[in-house]
């Protein structure tokens, strides 16, 4: 029992030592980890969980993803969005034609209607100014206009009818001195060569009979189809010239209202161009078919006055139109009146040609219808391959009123765009405003401090 007392005094000894040992060490770690918040303090408790750990040194770096918009270069961007926009207008554009196709008699008649409104309306507008009702004026210049076209029709038909005659004998024997001038010629053609032609020519005729024939029945067709076209434009005509301003109000109605300015803004000036151009060409053909005309009676060229005519309505067929008419008339002179004959229609063709490409359609025609001959020359194949001649012939007339509309409604858009614009203000507004007048700086004290005459 002596012994206990002592024991419990050691074991009470080394707890205190114990317990100053956790007190030293427990001190020694809050001195190398001070408090958060306090300068040099690492992250809580809380915040090391939170914390997530840096990659480590040999980890690759991946860079985020891109935008897909801003992944597409800019021209591919550009290019696409004209795309889409190019494949609906050429949807729009296919359907369109798809449709004019369908009624293509209809369109053409139309179109051909509008042409010989355009040349007989200023009659009819200056028959007004002398008094007379707008149907009078109408009737009297329509019947005025179908009865001079019916009776240079008649002539013609007349006068082909009234040679064919004399022109089979002639074509008999302008055969036979071309085939003689062909034996005697530097070109070394021989008899048999000749005789070999005109068996080749007989045997094609021979073979192709059914296409001739069927050829012949397509052709009754098309002067079925060429009646019912005509009598279309008549009544078209009729109605244009005497209700023409009520049909385009009536048109204009059609046309959204934001629009509808700028297309009644560009609809008289597409009318005076397409007026300027159908009078034009009237006057030009009209010009090319005396003069060429004249040329071929006083050369004693066969059919001469139906040759004249067939120039005056090729010549509404641009660079084409010449040049057939005028190939025409050489091979009429060379099979009736030989190669000296021949080569002279040739040379009064170029020489009227040149005179009017040159000199009268810039005259006649002007500023009014300038389009270029690239679009002149595409245009007309173009109209050729869809519509045949009567595409040729409504071409060009189409294309110089679009010129025209397109001109004046980029014209139109542009003045909106600065009407509709913020005035300009500050440093703008400066460089904007006009400069004032050049002039002599008033005198110190002349008229008391008001701005002189020429200043104002």
């Amino acid at each position: 029992m002596s012994k206990l007392p002592g024991w419990l005094g050691q074991l009470g000894a080394e707890l205190s030592r114990l317990s100053e040992r956790l007190d030293e060490r427990r001190a020694e770690t809050e001195a190398d980890d001070p408090l958060p918040g306090e300068p040099g303090a690492g992250p809580g408790k809380d915040e090391a969980v939170d914390q997530v750990p840096a990659p480590p040194t040999y980890a690759p770096s991946v860079a985020a993803r891109p935008d897909p918009v801003a992944a597409i270069p800019w021209g591919m961007r550009v290019a696409a969005e004209a795309g889409w926009r190019l494949l609906v207008l050429a949807g729009t554009l296919w359907v369109l034609m798809r449709v004019i196709s369908a009624v293509q008699l209809v369109v053409l008649a139309f179109v051909a209607a509008l042409l010989v409104t355009a040349l007989l309306q200023p009659t009819v507008a200056r028959l007004r100014r002398y008094g007379l009702p707008r149907g009078l004026a109408t009737a009297v210049t329509a019947v005025s206009g179908f009865v001079i076209m019916g009776l240079v029709g008649w002539f013609v038909v007349w006068q082909v009818m009234d040679n064919i005659d004399t022109l089979s004998d002639k074509v008999t024997k302008g055969i036979d001195d071309l085939k003689n001038w062909l034996l005697a010629s530097p070109f070394h053609v021989t008899d048999k060569q000749i005789n070999d032609i005109a068996k080749n020519l007989s045997d094609t005729v021979g073979t192709n009979t059914e296409a001739i024939t069927s050829a012949g029945l397509q052709g009754v067709t098309v002067v079925v189809e060429f009646m019912t076209g005509a009598l279309l434009a008549m009544f078209s005509t009729l109605f244009l010239l005497y209700d023409g301003a009520r049909i385009w109000q009536w048109v204009l109605k059609l046309v959204p209202a934001q629009a509808r300015p700028g297309v009644a803004g560009a609809g008289p000036r597409a009318w005076r161009t397409l007026t300027a151009y159908v009078r034009g060409t009237v006057i030009v053909a009209l010009i090319d078919a005396i003069f060429i005309g004249l040329g071929i009676y006083f050369l004693d060229v066969p059919m001469a006055v139906p040759l004249a005519v067939f120039i005056f309505l090729f010549a509404f067929i641009p660079l084409v139109g010449a040049v057939v008419s005028g190939a025409l008339a050489v091979v009429v002179a060379l099979v009736t009146e030989g190669v000296f004959t021949a080569l002279m229609v040739l040379a009064v063709v170029l020489a009227v040609q040149q005179i009017e490409g040159h000199v009268l359609q810039p005259f006649i025609l002007g500023r009014a219808v300038r389009v270029h001959p690239l679009a002149v020359v595409l245009s007309v194949a173009a109209g050729g391959m869809i519509a045949g001649i009567g595409g040729a012939v409504v071409a060009v007339p189409l294309v110089a009123v679009t010129n025209t509309v397109v001109g004046y409604l980029r014209s139109y858009g542009q003045e909106e765009s600065r009407r509709h614009s913020p005035p300009p203000h500050g440093s703008t507004a400066l460089d904007a405003a006009p400069a004032a007048a050049p002039g002599p700086a008033p005198e110190k004290g002349e008229g008391d401090g008001e701005p002189s005459p020429e200043a104002s």
